[in-house]
């Protein structure tokens, strides 16, 4: 099995592509921290993983909260003896507000989930990382992470924030063992749409240029064949980019 006795902590996991990730990790024998703000959908992860003979603990982080993430990231300590995956998912979107249109209170949901959210995570498990010389991050970015036509202008600031982070932190820490990569998944079957209120119809229409030559929506299953490639020792010499997996959206423009 390719994660035989790490650790890994995988946020939004109660639902979608973070729950696909877990539990293709925990098959590959990882011991999971199940993270999610929605803790009943986390528990019954956990609850799978574990009836189908894995190891999986559920716990409650509202991500926008560095309380909650520095208790995450000890709880994997304390449960488990310590962390070697960080897979920093948990994301939300905007309703495609334009510059024109967002406030600043959208804003700044928007990064504290999307952005603040994974530099606070990788900010502290980056000691245990250092002493243990080596660890593994893996971002969820965004094909709007890429470009701007796929969301409004939060949602798509935020996820180029990301690659940003993602690129400087595979860097930074290159010498010390420590990898850090994104995914950028163009469409995919989850329920992140749900975080979607009142879209906004200005924004709405102009995406739909771009959404119109998507050749088709991926499944959570296949994002989490990509991060569980960033994860294991098979992308040893993978670090510090983005692997874009979208069934070849963005290579048309």
């Amino acid at each position: 099995m390719k994660l035989q006795d790490r650790v890994a902590i995988v946020t939004g996991a109660a639902s979608g592509m973070g729950k696909a990730i877990a539990e293709l990790y925990a098959k590959e024998g990882a011991k999971v921290i199940v993270a999610d703000l929605n803790i009943e959908g986390a528990e019954a992860v956990a609850e799978g993983i574990t009836n189908a003979g894995g190891t999986a603990k559920a716990v409650k982080v509202n991500i926008a909260k560095l309380e909650d993430i520095e208790a995450m990231v000890d709880t994997a300590v304390s449960e488990f003896g310590t962390l070697d995956i960080l897979v920093n998912n948990a994301g939300i979107m905007d309703a495609f507000e334009p510059v024109g249109d967002i406030t600043d209170e959208k804003w700044d949901l928007i990064f504290d989930i999307n952005t603040k959210g994974v530099m606070r995570a990788t900010r502290k498990a980056i000691p245990i990382f250092l002493e243990k010389g080596k660890g593994v991050i893996v971002n969820t970015a965004s094909t709007g992470g890429l470009n701007g036509a796929h969301a409004g202008a939060a949602y798509g600031a935020s996820k180029h924030a990301v690659v940003g982070l993602t690129k400087n932190t595979g860097f930074m820490y290159a010498k010390e063992g420590i990898r850090c990569n994104a995914i950028a998944p163009g469409g995919v079957q989850t329920n992140i749409a749900s975080s979607l209120k009142q879209p906004n119809a200005f924004g709405m229409s102009r995406t739909q240029l771009a959404q119109a030559v998507m050749p088709r929506t991926g499944t959570s299953e296949e994002i989490a064949q990509v991060a569980l490639f960033l994860a294991s020792d098979d992308s040893s010499f993978v670090n510090g980019t983005v692997i874009t997996a979208d069934a070849g959206w963005t290579a048309a423009f």
